[in-house]
């Protein structure tokens, strides 16, 4: 079951399936479809995104159900770790995920990640302190930040 929304940061399309978000990602400006019913659980998670994107909320309560390798929910466990209002380096999330090497893993995990936001990816930038890739492109990453008022 897919859902479809207009934010601050533009179109947003949240899935789910058996009561689990398993996507959240952005449509380019030009996306239209036809509104559908949402269940609950989109509800709850449009809710919780609205509140997040208005500086009223820091953790979301929404169950997810992320689908990727083993490789990838390991980062993406890792990634739900960082802090609000806090950043991690891609070296840093690698060596969580227990193999200090994996920097460009790390990143192409990131870029993999199915539940943007949610599973905070924006949160990891580049041990120079630079942001680095965002499959959504570094401003919504700099708009996320900002929100979150992370000084980089």
């Amino acid at each position: 079951m897919k859902s479809f929304r207009d934010t601050i940061l533009g179109k947003i399309c949240i899935e789910e399936e058996n009561g689990f978000i398993t996507r959240l990602s952005f449509l380019p400006k030009d996306f239209s479809a036809p509104p559908e019913q949402e269940s609950k659980t989109m509800e709850k998670a449009f809710k919780e995104l609205c509140q997040y994107l208005e500086g009223k909320r820091r953790k979301f309560t929404v169950p997810i159900n992320p689908k990727g390798t083993p490789f990838q929910k390991s980062v993406w466990e890792n990634l739900l770790k960082i802090p609000y209002g806090k950043t991690a380096t891609y070296k840093d999330i690698a060596i969580a995920c227990g193999n200090s090497k994996a920097v460009r893993a790390v990143g192409m995990a990131n870029n993999k990640n199915p539940i943007a936001i949610i599973i905070p990816c924006h949160r990891v930038i580049g041990s120079n302190g630079k942001l680095y890739g965002y499959a959504s492109g570094t401003q919504i990453k700099e708009a996320l930040l900002k929100i979150e008022k992370v000084q980089f």
